[in-house]
């Protein structure tokens, strides 16, 4: 009998104990764990910046501008018509638009900005295996900057012959014979330029390309302009970039920058000192320079 007694305490004590390890050991509702995910960030929209999408590539790549201001006087920039052979080209597009999100560069009242951070999304991605939005600081140096790969669009025509300024279908670069297309506006990114210019109609343009250290004019079978000049020295001498009316090392036909000029637009090419920086600092004095020249 007292063995049983004996037991039946013991059982007791144990059904005890176990109901306190599981009342200590269970989280109560107000204590229970959530399990921890990554927060949703969500950029809205603003009255004085936007995205969106002008066009698409040959392949189907969607082609951007993103615009920042409101003002009466349109301001284009554009970046990577030459694709991954000119990659940063595209960078310092993209860093630009960094600055302008940022407020480093502050938009004038009576100017909206206007990017279009890379023309040939096909030339990039054939020459990096890259697209959209990218960090493009270790891209190699590799042979593309010698033999031209993701220069041209997808259908291998030189975006920046296609245009119908002094347009012809077998056009040169740099002592090579390439294609310009079989029209003026045959490829769809210089239709998306095309049709864009047409909407936004605006006061100046400027090109990045690399490489030759130079700010470019630009004309269409007549002199440049006062105002392209200005344009260019207001670049140049802020960016200390050297200064070129006119573009005389080769013959060259159908660009976008002479074609702008055609149509009474004041337009220069920025040529990069080299294909592989972006050369932040200088490209930021020479677009405030431009807004500066702009402004009212």
């Amino acid at each position: 009998m007292q063995a049983k007694r004996i037991i039946g305490v013991v059982l007791v004590f144990l059904v005890l104990v176990g109901l306190v390890i599981f009342w200590l050991t269970t989280p109560s509702p107000e204590t229970a764990v959530t399990p921890i995910t990554e927060p949703v960030i969500q950029v809205e929209p603003t009255s004085t910046s936007t995205q969106s999408v002008i066009g698409y590539s040959v392949e189907k790549r969607p082609i951007e501008v993103y615009t920042f201001g409101t003002g009466e006087t349109n301001l284009l920039f554009v970046g990577g018509i030459h694709g991954g052979y000119e990659w940063n080209s595209i960078l310092v597009a993209y860093e630009m638009i960094d600055a302008f999100i940022g407020e480093t560069i502050t938009v004038p009242e009576n100017i909206t900005v206007h990017i279009i951070p890379n023309l040939n999304p096909d030339g990039l991605y054939a020459a990096t295996n890259l697209e959209g939005r990218f960090a493009m600081t270790d891209i190699p140096n590799n042979d593309m900057h010698t033999s031209g790969i993701g220069r041209f669009n997808a259908n291998n025509i030189d975006l920046n012959r296609n245009f119908d300024c002094r347009w012809a279908e077998s056009a040169t670069w740099r002592g090579n014979t390439v294609s310009a297309g079989v029209a003026p506006f045959s490829e769809p990114e210089a239709v998306a330029l095309r049709d864009y210019v047409d909407t936004i109609d605006p006061a100046a343009a400027v090109f990045w390309h690399s490489q030759a250290g130079n700010v470019y004019g630009s004309e269409c079978g007549g002199e440049v302009t006062p105002q392209t000049l200005a344009l260019m020295q207001a670049y140049a001498i802020s960016g200390s970039y050297g200064q070129v009316p006119i573009f005389d090392a080769y013959t060259v036909t159908g660009a976008a920058e002479d074609w702008l000029a055609s149509l009474g637009v004041p337009t220069v090419s920025v040529e990069l000192g080299t294909r592989t920086s972006s050369e932040r600092e200088k490209n930021l004095a020479g677009t405030e320079a431009v807004l500066e020249l702009y402004a009212k």
